[in-house]
């Protein structure tokens, strides 16, 4: 690859959720802005008081082990061993792409676009492929599961049978659980890392609501995750990420009731966009997916009134919108969705 393919393979594309970029997009945009271009939780875990020590005293190696195992047992994984923490899991896709010798990278897309740039930085010739029976053919292959931003599932039976024949020929399967938490968890293939050939990434800030912390795990067979962690050396997570996360993961009736929250409220988003005939497509209960003809309008027409969701440079069709965070914003929302389909009438209308 030349080096400017190769520079232009590694530059960071807009992933949603920049309140700068919509600004500059919609000067005239009233404030504040209702942010739905992010898959992240609305509604955080609640904000507690740190012990001073979070801040003032390097974390110490044990309260580290302790995240992993609370971590290990929220995720359904065999031992703290199989777990290693970092700073969010962005931090970690290019050092799990180069635990693979450059090769042939695939991922099966359209996905979130930092995967195919962390493999490009780790040396990999990589591609995009629709159909996940493709991967087969890769050194590394990589699946976001749920899919970002459509919701496509792969099963855990179909991916445990990837992993192995990759396995064989000395390959990895990657796979992206960012949005499992909140998707079909028997479909998680984060039990399985010890069987080789596959790690599991996890994120902390999505479901959570505290994107900000930057926390996340890779779940791999012992030897590879002790590896990642060695290659972190201490002091990798914060303090106050250690403590949002151990108690965050281990607070079991709080993520039971949000799943049910979430549920309802993906419920009353499709409500509100069918009632003004726009059709779901995907998504998870953080985000839904919509692919609709308008959808370049529709997204002008929302920032115009500061409301930002996600567009993408791969279709002109396709929107991302996540969950407002409050009634004001539902308010806004609809508000904002009326008068859209005003607009539409009379455009139609104009045409005719």
């Amino acid at each position: 690859m030349a080096l400017l393919e190769r520079e232009k393979g590694t530059a960071v594309t807009d992933h949603g959720g920049s309140l700068g970029r919509a600004r500059a997009l919609f000067p005239q945009a009233p404030e504040p802005w209702v942010d739905l271009s992010t898959g992240i939780n609305p509604h955080s875990y609640p904000l507690f008081e740190l012990p001073a020590t979070a801040l003032s005293r390097l974390p110490e190696p044990a309260r580290v082990h302790e995240l992993n195992a609370i971590a290990a047992a929220a995720y359904g994984v065999p031992s703290a061993l199989n777990m290693a923490a970092a700073p969010g899991t962005q931090i970690l896709l290019p050092r799990v792409a180069a635990l693979v010798e450059p090769g042939r990278a695939l991922v099966l897309g359209p996905t979130y676009a930092e995967h195919a740039r962390a493999a490009t930085i780790a040396g990999h010739d990589v591609s995009e492929v629709a159909d996940v029976s493709a991967l087969a053919d890769a050194d590394l292959a990589i699946i976001v599961n749920p899919n970002n931003p459509d919701g496509r599932l792969v099963e855990r039976e179909t991916l445990l049978e990837l992993a192995r024949a990759l396995h064989a020929k000395g390959g990895l399967l990657v796979v992206d659980e960012a949005f499992m938490d909140v998707g079909p968890r028997e479909h998680s293939v984060a039990r399985d890392t010890g069987q080789g050939g596959l790690i599991v990434l996890k994120s902390f800030g999505k479901f959570f609501g505290l994107a900000g912390l930057r926390l996340g795990f890779a779940i791999a067979a012992e030897p590879v995750a002790q590896r990642l962690e060695a290659e972190f050396g201490p002091w990798a997570v914060a303090g106050p990420a250690l403590e949002y996360g151990v108690k965050a993961l281990g607070d079991h009736i709080w993520q039971n009731e949000m799943r049910e929250r979430l549920q309802g409220e993906t419920a009353r988003l499709d409500a509100l966009l069918l009632r003004f005939d726009i059709p779901v497509r995907g998504g998870t209960p953080l985000f839904r997916y919509l692919e609709i003809p308008h959808a370049a309008g529709l997204f002008d027409l929302l920032g115009e009134q500061g409301i930002l969701v996600r567009n993408f440079a791969w279709s002109s069709a396709a929107l991302r919108i996540g969950l407002p965070g409050g009634e004001a914003e539902w308010t806004r929302l609809e508000r904002a969705l009326q008068s859209s389909a005003r607009q539409r009438v009379l455009g139609h209308r104009k045409a005719i």
